[in-house]
């Protein structure tokens, strides 16, 4: 065989959202079996502590304005390790699908001939508001959920996401990465119709002994990021199932 053919499988493996509780079991498998771990930058040592002792470890997570490696980098990386070993995971947070651009690295490595297998992992828009004690839907207060990114407004001359048309599309909106564009996000729910006191809720490093909530509305959501000091990673929950939440046993922090 020769060395630069592909031999090597590239596994795409959700880590979840922070809780080493919640990994699958096939991901913690895949971990203990590895030759070569890609891990992201909100991946828990806990869950890194389960990577098989003697397989290289490679940080290559990307945080707003610091990126150890470029997107088309991190690919290209894959297909080279795929040439010298033959379990090689992709440690992404959450879903490798779910914001995750798992879709872009799983098209790479198609293209260039190797075989990749996507591994879901619990994303944390699912989890952090579990754990936050918001349920997404409930039959009293919401029939539907939107799962967008807040990230996309920043850098596309034509943003896919219709802001004012989804204010009163769903009954709850999660938002990954919005926390940087809540300035234009908010105005155009309110413009699209959204009422100013539907509530809304900052789950600050969801799942994790860290995990902060924070309850307002939505017309004091701007006033409530500045003032409450909300950090990333925050998810960002909108409707009316978050009064919910203290009957459920979360602690009110209302601001």
């Amino acid at each position: 065989m020769s060395s630069s053919q592909l031999i090597g499988k590239v596994y795409l493996v959700g880590a979840g959202p922070g809780d080493a509780g919640l990994l699958t079991v096939r991901a913690k498998n895949l971990l203990e079996w590895a030759d070569v771990v890609l891990y992201d930058a909100l991946i828990s040592p806990e869950i890194l502590n389960l990577i098989n002792p003697k397989a290289e470890k490679i940080h290559v997570g990307k945080r707003r304005g610091n990126h150890t490696l470029s997107q088309p980098e991190i690919c290209r990386l894959l297909i080279e390790l795929a040439q010298r070993h033959a379990v090689i995971v992709r440690l992404k947070g959450g879903d490798p699908f779910v914001f995750g651009r798992g879709g872009e690295e799983c098209l790479a490595l198609i293209e260039a001939g190797i075989t990749v297998e996507v591994v879901p992992g619990i994303t944390s828009g699912v989890a952090a508001p579990a754990y936050a004690h918001i349920p997404l839907t409930h039959r009293d207060f919401s029939s539907s959920v939107v799962f967008v990114t807040g990230h996309e407004a920043a850098g596309r001359y034509q943003p896919r996401v219709n802001w004012p048309a989804l204010a009163t599309a769903v009954d709850t909106i999660v938002i990954y990465m919005g926390l940087h564009h809540l300035g234009e996000i908010v105005p155009q729910l309110l413009a699209g119709g959204r009422s100013p006191q539907t509530p809304l809720a900052f789950i600050e490093s969801g799942t994790t002994p860290q995990q902060r909530v924070v309850v307002t509305t939505l017309e004091r959501a701007i006033a409530t990021y500045d003032e409450a000091q909300i950090q990333t990673p925050a998810l960002i929950v909108i409707g009316e199932v978050i009064h919910l939440r203290s009957q459920l046993g979360g602690s009110l922090h209302q601001a």
